[in-house]
């Protein structure tokens, strides 16, 4: 709020003065009321906090030009947001609001960092506001690291594409598709040189969704780039503008980390997950199908499964049923779909492919359930 400057002109007499100074004071009261509610912020990394519980921050560390966002009571808007950078490159900065820890700034009262073996469920819901004039992504972070670490940069970094406008993309290269949270995704694995990451980016622009931040992790331990013993530090949701983006606004973000008993594991909270495959095969010169059944061993269900496994050398998937699957060739994560979600306690799912094969046929050497090592039978 800027401080106003009042000079009494004449000669309208007392009533006149008071009047006016009435009305100002008006004014000023008005103006404090709505900055109490609405925090700017434009230093390059300044933050605030929302709802007691959420840290909201300007990030802006690709540019010099100036930026300013607005932290409302739900979320923040972007005011300003002048300059570009080339979209071949990396974005002007990353506003967004997170829980957890962000280099030493951890958001008051979260529980992160907690280890992916003892999280239970991290529900999670964001609404965008989106603008065309602009070329951006929204996107909503999370970042993994072997150590419950505070500060700096994270192993893995999963990024979720609410949406993106312009010529840009994902750090890496496309890696197939997936269903994550019963949405398909197109997924993009690279490295920025400092983390890896692993990138899920919606077809169409997603303005609002609630979801479960496990579904991914569970993605990124299948894919060999976290383990279990691993920890969440931190969630953000926000846009990484390259050209202009105001305008743009998290209208209203939650997040929430349940843990339960140690030892379990985020397919079957508070118990360790036990698993069987079962792989049939029917094999012909050049091509062959595959039927899997996977039994859940353990005695908690299953909400949720993510089955992971490299097909040898040569073999091309051509078709699948009952799954979807998250590339044809090599490194295969195959994730349930609408009708088969869960595995009861010693219960079983069924899904399998047909493919081709150049050369000598073979199984796949192993299998994981939701990052976790099962028999084969």
């Amino acid at each position: 709020m800027r401080p106003s400057t009042h000079h009494a002109r004449s000669a309208r007499g007392l009533l006149g003065a008071l009047l006016t100074s009435l009305v100002s004071l008006a004014a000023l009261l008005t103006t404090a009321s709505v900055a109490q509610a609405d925090t700017s912020i434009c230093q390059p990394f300044g933050t605030t906090t929302i709802q007691g519980r959420y840290v909201v921050q300007n990030n802006r560390w690709g540019t010099s030009a100036a930026q300013c966002i607005t932290a409302t009571d739900s979320g923040f808007r972007i005011t300003q947001a002048d300059g570009s950078v080339p979209t071949n490159g990396a974005p002007k900065s990353y506003p967004s609001v997170y829980n957890g820890c962000h280099y030493t700034n951890c958001s008051p009262g979260t529980n992160l960092p907690a280890q992916l073996s003892t999280i239970a469920t991290a529900p999670s819901s964001i609404s965008y506001s989106y603008v065309n004039d602009a070329v951006y992504d929204a996107a909503y972070d999370i970042w993994l690291d072997p150590t419950p670490r505070t500060d700096g940069v994270n192993r893995t970094e999963i990024m979720i594409w609410f949406n993106r406008v312009g010529s840009i993309q994902p750090i890496g290269s496309p890696v197939g598709n997936a269903n994550v949270g019963g949405r398909d995704w197109q997924v993009w694995s690279g490295n920025n040189g400092s983390n890896d990451v692993l990138s899920f980016v919606a077809p169409s622009a997603v303005p609002s969704w609630s979801f479960d931040v496990m579904d991914f992790a569970r993605q990124a331990v299948s894919r060999g780039l976290a383990q279990n013993s691993w920890y969440l530090t931190s969630v953000q949701a926000g846009f990484e503008p390259w050209q202009n983006g105001a305008g743009l606004a998290v209208t209203s973000f939650s997040s929430a980390v349940n843990t339960g008993s140690s030892g379990g594991d985020p397919g079957n909270p508070g118990g360790s997950t036990s698993c069987k495959v079962a792989y049939a095969t029917n094999v012909w010169p050049g091509g062959f199908t595959a039927d899997l059944t996977v039994t859940n061993t353990g005695s908690s269900p299953v909400n949720g499964w993510q089955l992971a496994f490299a097909l040898p050398s040569g073999q091309r998937i051509t078709n699948s049923w009952n799954a979807s699957l998250s590339s044809s060739s090599g490194a295969v994560t195959a994730s349930n779909v609408s009708h088969n979600g869960q595995i009861a306690a010693g219960g079983q799912v069924t899904f399998g492919f047909q493919g081709t094969v150049d050369g000598t046929f073979a199984k796949p050497a192993d299998f994981s359930l939701n990052g976790n090592a099962c028999t084969t039978v």
